[in-house]
């Protein structure tokens, strides 16, 4: 049997708050529905955080009002806060995904608080998705190295990892916010965190910034993980991170996961006009994608 690898797309929210462009609602719109048509089921559309913040997230409540509702697909709003929290679940978000920092440098200058912070308000709030009966997921950012703090502990991952199990996360992301993680580090923290998190999902988000996201993908897909997080055209950054580069690639992942006889139930064409597509017409610069220059080549029959 062909084993599934869910892909989580982010380029709605991740790969949209840090980029000068702008795009506009109506723009923001039909990227959700180029994404839907290229197979995509769940995806982050919207960033409940402070406007003045990140200025490109400042629509998601209108960005949640418009998007298609339809069958199997799952739209994911991040919330800080419980400020966040609340209007993700008002705004009618499938999932609300929580950060948690693993170093306080990072903590203090994006949420001004330490991890153990972090931690104690996502017991706290928490509770309000329970109650909304929607499921809440954790992404632990920063988790492979802090651009202030430098070199991050994978038992405080994994630490974290437990405290969001207890307080009700289904999902548990690891997110190399600033593209700093290796494939042996990222085997090293799966392996302790598998002995926190219980039955929660694990979930991978790799930035590009030193090249070695694909890497560290194949190390966790190895390693048994099953979803992992990527961004049409690779566009995306974090606002609060210094030389943040974009997410890896939906489409480059794809290809790979495809040349090794993983489903992924995407359509790698339409990932690759998409990526086209934003260069062109939805942020109209280049973006950083192999697919979209290079092109696809046919997968080995197995």
């Amino acid at each position: 049997m062909t084993r599934k690898i869910e892909i989580v797309e982010v380029g709605p929210r991740d790969g949209l708050q840090n980029d000068p462009a702008m795009m506009s609602t109506d723009t923001k719109i039909e990227f959700v529905e180029r994404l839907i048509a290229a197979g995509v089921r769940r995806m982050e559309a919207a960033s409940f955080v402070h406007p003045k913040l990140v200025p490109a997230m400042a629509d998601s409540d209108d960005v949640m009002q418009r998007v298609p509702r339809q069958d199997g697909v799952k739209y994911i709003g991040l919330a800080l806060n419980e400020r966040g929290m609340r209007r993700a679940l008002e705004a009618g978000c499938d999932e609300v995904n929580y950060v948690m920092v693993a170093s306080p440098g990072f903590g203090l200058k994006n949420q001004n608080a330490t991890p153990d912070e972090t931690a104690d308000l996502f017991d706290r709030i928490a509770i309000l998705a329970h109650d909304e009966g929607v499921p809440v997921s954790v992404t632990v950012s920063v988790a492979f190295g802090d651009p202030f703090d430098g070199e991050v502990d994978p038992a405080v991952v994994a630490q974290l990892a437990g405290r969001a199990r207890a307080a009700g996360a289904v999902e548990f992301a690891m997110g190399d916010t600033i593209g700093v993680a290796d494939p042996w580090k990222v085997r090293k923290t799966l392996d302790l965190v598998r002995a926190q998190s219980g039955d929660m999902r694990l979930r991978m988000h790799f930035h590009n910034t030193r090249n070695t996201a694909m890497a560290n993908i194949y190390a966790a897909v190895e390693a048994g993980v099953d979803v992992i997080d990527a961004s049409v055209g690779g566009i995306g950054g974090c606002p609060f991170a210094p030389a943040a580069t974009g997410n890896v690639a939906t489409e480059d992942v794809v290809y790979m996961l495809e040349r090794g006889g993983f489903d992924t139930g995407l359509d790698l064409g339409k990932l690759i006009e998409t990526a086209k597509w934003l260069e062109t017409d939805g942020l109209k610069h280049p973006v950083d994608s192999a697919l979209s220059r290079a092109g696809a080549f046919p997968a080995p029959a197995r």
